[in-house]
């Protein structure tokens, strides 16, 4: 954070000293110093009377506060969506491979339980999917891409937003064979313990 060093660097300009700068915004000589030195944030009452005092504006005497807030706040989104794709990922492998164990080990119970184990995944997809129009990423390499920080290039971006209709499409076909397949292995259960 930058305001501290800024709220230090103007107060000095001036030549005023933590005292003086208490005194005409109304606050401790501590919480100056405290400001100064990163430890706690002036309230917005402060900061309205900071300005006041520096002849700024507040925008100007927060702007690097703003910038590190912002990749701060990015990096912790960054961080939720990997967290999130990782937990829709695990619940995924899951669902595949608990399917006929489950109904096997406990029949009727197992695939009740299993129902609920793809729910739960169903939801996390959605979640995922959230981030994923928050932050336009759609295919394979703007998701690799996204989680390693960096951003596809103009012209990598609109190549792969050419994919992305096909890819839906296939995206498509393929789920629907998935579920045709799933549907296959739950009938033969079913049909053992009938």
């Amino acid at each position: 954070m930058e305001l501290g060093s800024q709220i230090r660097n103007r107060r000095q300009a001036l030549g005023l000293s933590q005292d003086q700068l208490a005194e005409r915004v109304y606050a401790t000589r501590q919480s100056v110093s405290n400001w100064e030195n990163d430890r706690t944030c002036p309230d917005i009452k402060s900061l309205l009377l900071l300005a006041e005092v520096f002849s700024t504006s507040l925008d100007e005497l927060v702007k690097g506060d703003i910038a590190e807030m912002k990749k701060q706040i990015d990096e912790q989104e960054k961080a939720a969506f990997r967290r999130d794709s990782n937990i829709y990922t695990a619940l995924f492998a899951a669902m595949i491979v608990t399917c006929v164990p489950l109904a096997r080990l406990w029949r009727w119970w197992g695939l009740a339980a299993w129902s609920v184990l793809a729910a739960v995944a169903l939801a996390w997809s959605f979640r995922v999917e959230r981030w994923k129009k928050k932050f336009d990423i759609q295919t394979y390499k703007e998701i690799v891409a996204f989680t390693k920080g960096r951003t596809l290039s103009e012209i990598e971006k609109a190549r792969e937003e050419g994919k992305r209709p096909y890819q839906k499409i296939l995206l498509a076909v393929g789920t629907g064979a998935l579920g045709v397949v799933v549907c296959l292995v739950l009938a033969l259960l079913l049909r053992r313990f009938v």
